[in-house]
């Protein structure tokens, strides 16, 4: 059976209108935040909230001995994830699999 695509696909009848729609619909504009989050009971920042005077304590260290910088995924990783060297630098074992 061929199908017409450009054919609508509801009658003007079983269509709702605009505003209907809207009265379905929560309004996402409205303001109102749920103080009680089940999925983060410690809290949350808000987007746009102003994080210009918190620090962040960050240890950053170098690559270890035992350590290589893979040239394909640029991730470090142990030696013992090493495959094969090439000449532009390590590949580790995910990246050659």
């Amino acid at each position: 059976m061929a199908t017409d695509y450009d054919a609508p696909r509801k009658n003007e009848d079983e269509s709702e209108s605009i505003e209907a729609l809207k009265e379905r619909v929560p309004d996402k504009a409205s303001g109102s935040i749920d103080s009680e989050d089940a999925d983060n009971p410690s809290g949350f920042e808000l987007p746009g909230a102003d994080l210009s005077d918190l620090e962040l304590d960050v240890v950053v260290l170098p690559p270890q001995e035992d350590e290589f910088t893979c040239v394909s995924c640029f991730l470090v990783k142990h030696r013992s994830q090493l495959d094969h060297e090439t000449a532009s630098g390590p590949i580790c074992r995910e990246c050659a699999a």
